[in-house]
């Protein structure tokens, strides 16, 4: 009964350490995917298979369609098209030009933004120990992944590329969060409901694009008749994008968009014990990393409680 009221109580923190965890296993898959597909063409890909898989999914559970004002449609189709449309797809290039490691540093830029962001727009407070906790969580995230590790050189046009749309990439997606859980907390409407008008909005903008620019779609869809590869891009958006982004909306509406996002930052705290499983040596200093992250985590949690 204790452990059910746990859940209750935090299930938005929980969901959201369990779309982080889902997301560090889908971040591994993308960044080797990625180097054969161009990132618009593996975000369309992305988004095309989770609607598919979420169209599914209210067919089976029956969930009709919330009766909602149009506004907070909107709303949410533009969190799409901002978060994903543009923030994934320069997260992809982000993963591209500077590797797995370097662009999830990067991506600790996003919990505090988003959390000045909702403090600046929504009028968010949170409590001393949750500031805390954001700090200590990208802290022990960001000690962790900048530990030197064989990623190579990267050159210093890739490097300014990287970044560029690193910044890019973090900033939209503290926009289209905020978006979504303005959405979230004012009406009724369900994650999975907000999940599917995300992705629909940041797919179907994605597909306009490819059509103004007039595109030859053979790129995008060519590496796919290799099996292996369309199977790696299918468990990767079934975990990150099917999964991931539906706990993520899951959290959103249910805690702090700033707390949110912090938890949903510590994915890369679950590649260490995927490591140690397969005989990587995992450091001293990821572990006293790991630890920093985690005391942050239980103070977000204690900040959620107040």
């Amino acid at each position: 009964m204790m452990q059910l009221s746990i859940l209750t109580n935090f299930q938005g923190e929980f969901a959201a350490l369990l779309a982080a965890f889902f997301w560090s296993l889908s971040s591994v898959v993308y960044s080797q995917v990625g180097q054969k597909i161009p990132a618009i063409g593996l975000n369309l890909i992305k988004g095309i298979i989770a609607i598919a898989l979420l169209l599914l999914t209210v067919v089976l559970r029956g969930s009709l369609f919330p009766d909602i004002e149009l506004t907070i449609i909107g709303l949410l189709l533009l969190s799409g098209i901002i978060g994903i449309a543009i923030g994934d797809s320069a997260y992809f290039t982000t993963l591209k030009c500077l590797g797995p490691r370097r662009a999830l540093l990067i991506e600790t830029l996003a919990p505090p933004l988003t959390a000045i962001l909702a403090f600046i727009f929504l009028q968010e407070r949170l409590s001393l120990s949750a500031w805390l906790g954001i700090i200590l969580t990208v802290l022990g995230v960001a000690w962790v992944i900048t530990e030197r590790v064989g990623e190579g050189v990267v050159g210093s046009t890739h490097l300014r590329r990287g970044l560029l749309f690193g910044l890019l990439a973090e900033i939209c997606q503290a926009v289209g969060i905020l978006l979504s859980h303005l959405a979230l907390t004012q009406t009724e409407i369900s994650p999975l409901w907000s999940t599917l008008l995300r992705l629909s909005g940041g797919t179907v903008v994605l597909l306009l694009w490819l059509f103004v620019k007039r595109e030859n779609f053979n790129f995008v869809f060519k590496p796919l008749q290799s099996k292996r590869t369309f199977a790696l891009i299918g468990l990767a958006t079934f975990l990150g994008t099917y999964l991931g982004i539906w706990l993520q909306q899951t959290a959103l509406k249910f805690t702090a968009a700033g707390i949110a996002q912090a938890l949903n930052s510590t994915s890369p705290l679950f590649v260490l014990p995927i490591a140690a499983s397969l005989g990587d040596r995992v450091s001293l200093r990821a572990i006293f990393g790991a630890i920093i992250a985690i005391a942050g985590i239980v103070l977000l949690f204690q900040g959620a409680s107040n």
